[in-house]
């Protein structure tokens, strides 16, 4: 609701637009591919991944034969049976992998997002908390005159425009998240297919890894979340007795401060799962 002020309009409209996105990432974060954006994506990138599962098991009979002729020096190696049914094994571990790797997929995600929902119970948040401006900050802009008014056009006009920012920056990032899962699973046959042979099995490996940092980005974004929702119900505090201008500059730089944190620690959410993965 308008206050008929420009100076509050502005701030307010811009700590709403932080609300509205923060309040997306929580809806976004405890979504899943299949039921995000009503699962139209997600029935597109399954048909892809079942087109790639074609080219995967091309790739798989090629890793293998690369695998075994690197693997034995002889044929007659191959002849004993102990080598020929660890062969044989790898060979069918491989193949179910492939063929039942988007399964794999959605298991290892439906974990983590079973994490994040432990993390959520045990903080007691369950939403974003608004951050709302404070009523002396209002009373303060309402009480100042025409002139005196004028540095707090500057200092709220760029605030606004930076709190606004910050907003797109961090829903960027988790949208960024989905698009990766959405690009993992749409190509996962072919990586996949290197667990086909000893000396691949590596690329197979580096795949599940990464794809399993990219689900539990979510967990580290849900607990930055947390803490800025923290921080958000304790506002800065107002020192009513300086001037107008000071008041709202000290706000403002504060509440930025918070956010950037939170936009930091978002954005760092890949680089926080790697560097616990060894990636």
């Amino acid at each position: 609701m308008s206050s008929g002020n420009w100076i509050v309009d502005n701030l307010n409209n811009a700590l709403n637009t932080w609300n509205d996105k923060l309040g997306e990432i929580w809806n976004l974060i405890t979504q899943s591919p299949e039921t995000f954006k009503g699962g139209a994506v997600w029935n597109v990138i399954v048909n892809i991944h079942g087109a790639v599962k074609a080219v995967g098991l091309g790739l798989l009979v090629l890793f293998f034969v690369i695998g075994v002729m690197k693997t034995f020096g002889s044929f007659a190696e191959m002849k004993r049976p102990e080598v020929a049914v660890k062969v044989f094994i790898r060979f069918i571990l491989a193949k179910a992998v492939i063929t039942y790797g988007l399964e794999l997929m959605m298991a290892l995600f439906r974990i983590v997002q079973g994490l994040m929902s432990t993390i959520m119970g045990a903080s007691g948040v369950g939403g974003g908390t608004p951050t709302v401006l404070p009523s002396e900050i209002v009373t303060a802009i309402e009480n100042t005159g025409f002139f005196a008014s004028i540095p707090l056009w500057a200092v709220t006009l760029l605030g606004g425009l930076f709190i606004t920012v910050l907003s797109f920056i961090m829903i960027m990032s988790v949208y960024g998240r989905f698009f990766r899962l959405y690009l993992y699973t749409a190509i996962a046959p072919v990586p996949l297919s290197a667990f086909a042979g000893e000396p691949s099995q590596s690329v197979g490996k580096a795949f599940i890894k990464s794809y399993c940092a990219v689900c539990l980005e979510g967990a580290i974004i849900v607990l930055a979340c947390i803490i800025f929702s923290v921080f958000a119900a304790s506002p800065p505090a107002v020192d009513t007795s300086a001037a107008a201008v000071t008041q709202v500059w000290s706000y403002v730089g504060e509440l930025i401060f918070n956010m950037l944190v939170l936009v930091g620690a978002v954005k760092m959410a890949d680089r926080v799962v790697r560097e616990a993965l060894g990636l």
